[in-house]
């Protein structure tokens, strides 16, 4: 990335995208398009194309800009991510997790794509490594409300219920005043964590 602004962009697009906030991620992506085009970043464009596509569900067109952001930014560990996840949205398991790997191999420090391998993990029932892929997204992000969430499920899978119970509060501490919906989601799993507990002590 070749201006500070595109790295807050794709963070505040990131965000929204996984908050299910699309008015702002769709202005943001119009940002990111202005400004790729004012600083003459063809990779970039792509990128910010690639995130309208996304937020349209044209998974395939996504799959195909970013693959068209990777000619121009080979080390862009967020195309790569974005390309497992739409690989998902489309049903195509196969090669997921070589894909992640590849983003991972070139961004090593970005939190979210070790995350998401996190959560691509838990899905297809393996939460031990997942939760060491949440770890790693700690690590960068300590507090990165989502993966706080997907820890909690990741340990109640394997039935750890201490673990995720205070996996939850920790993502419910980090979390902005404003967001009032995700806060009540939050507790409404920690009550329900809370009763399981009580009733298999």
């Amino acid at each position: 990335m070749n201006h500070p602004l595109f790295t807050q962009l794709r963070r505040q697009i990131d965000e929204a995208i996984t908050f299910h906030d699309l008015k702002n991620a769709r202005l943001w992506v119009a940002e990111g398009l202005r400004l790729s085009r004012e600083k003459e970043c063809p990779g970039e464009a792509m990128y910010f194309r690639a995130q309208e596509a996304i937020i349209a569900e044209r998974f395939k067109d996504a799959i195909d800009l970013l693959m068209q952001a990777l000619v121009f930014n080979p080390a862009d560990g967020a195309a790569y991510n974005d390309i497992a996840l739409c690989m998902v949205e489309m049903g195509r398991i196969e090669g997921v997790l070589e894909i992640f790997d590849k983003g991972i191999a070139v961004e090593p420090d970005y939190a979210t794509i070790h995350h998401n391998k996190g959560w691509f993990l838990n899905k297809i029932g393996r939460p031990s490594e997942a939760i060491a892929c949440f770890n790693q997204a700690l690590a960068f992000e300590p507090e990165r409300v989502v993966t706080w969430e997907n820890m909690a499920n990741a340990y109640e899978e394997q039935g750890r219920i201490p673990e995720a119970l205070d996996a939850y509060r920790k993502a419910l501490s980090f979390l902005k005043e404003s967001q009032t919906g995700i806060r009540a989601q939050l507790l409404s799993e920690i009550k329900r964590l809370e009763d399981k507990a009580n009733l298999f002590p």
